[in-house]
């Protein structure tokens, strides 16, 4: 796993763009480039944080994010989204924090996800269990996740969640790291994983309890859980980049940073065509869920 920081203003990864933007930016389309061509056989999982409706940081936001996505649905097998927003959100509201750092909160859903792969558990998984287990189709592939219990140190003695508890909170709209509403779509899919004081009985976890950083913001508890999604609704995330996506393009606005750089004009289209495909998949996908709801239905 690859954790750390751009170190300066290279702009030496020409073609290939971050969702976001910013310095260095392109480095990681770039990494996962050179990946899929020398290790085309191995899963590749990947974490995008995307531009939020009312977070954002660069103008052209929506045009990375439109050509980033077109090389995130070609080179990588399971995309964990997050936004800025969400993750605002629930800082201000769970850590009554008033001006929030995310990195925190970004790091402990990859550290939650990896823990099979450094400690113990009962029924550990691997990245590859990942793909085979949320993805049923390869272009479906971008996961929706949340965390709890997100505890400030002061609440942490009195708030001791039991298991149902926390498995219900993992499924709360406003425990999401990503702004949409899962109650507008369908799961097809779904892994809790969690840790520390739970029964092995119940579900495999991992025995050791999150460990946090000293002096950060969250408070130590006996039992989390991270989920992993996969559900139709991550479209909205899609939808609304798209919109502001169609709003710059269709005055060409800042398109002569890019050309002026090499690129060609067709790329945009060509990226557009392929998110929206993408969108026209998951209402596909979500259509066919709820039939076989209705078939279900009308078996009983």
């Amino acid at each position: 796993m690859i954790s750390s920081k751009e170190d300066a203003a290279n702009h030496f990864a020409r073609g290939h763009y971050t969702i976001g933007g910013g310095t260095g930016y392109g480095l990681g389309s770039l990494l996962l480039e050179c990946l899929s061509v020398d290790y085309g056989k191995k899963s590749k999982l990947g974490f995008a944080v995307y531009p939020s409706p009312q977070v954002s940081i660069y103008v052209v936001e929506p045009y990375n994010s439109v050509l980033s996505t077109h090389s995130l649905l070609e080179h990588t097998d399971v995309s964990i989204l997050l936004d800025n927003e969400a993750i605002y959100d629930i800082c201000r509201r769970s850590l009554s924090i008033e001006r929030p750092t995310y990195t925190n909160l970004n790091r402990l859903v990859i550290s939650s996800m990896t823990a099979s792969l450094r400690f113990d558990g009962a029924l550990n998984v691997d990245v590859t269990e990942f793909q085979i287990n949320l993805v049923p189709y390869p272009r479906i592939h971008f996961m929706l996740s949340s965390y709890a219990p997100v505890i400030s140190a002061e609440k942490a003695f009195h708030e001791q969640l039991s298991v149902a508890e926390i498995t219900n909170s993992a499924f709360e709209p406003a425990s999401m790291m990503a702004k949409c509403d899962p109650r507008h779509g369908e799961y097809m899919a779904c892994c809790l994983m969690y840790r520390g004081d739970v029964v092995p009985k119940d579900c495999g976890i991992n025995y050791q309890p999150p460990t946090v950083v000293p002096g950060g913001d969250l408070a130590k508890v006996q039992r989390a859980v991270c989920m992993i999604s996969n559900s139709t609704s991550v479209a909205e995330v899609f939808s609304r980049i798209d919109h502001k996506f169609d709003l710059m393009y269709a005055k060409r606005a800042f398109v002569h940073w890019y050309v002026g750089e090499g690129m060609e004009e067709g790329e945009f289209s060509e990226a557009r065509e392929d998110l929206a495909a993408l969108e026209k998949d998951y209402e596909e996908v979500g259509a066919e869920e709820g039939d076989d709801e209705d078939d279900e239905g009308e078996e009983y």
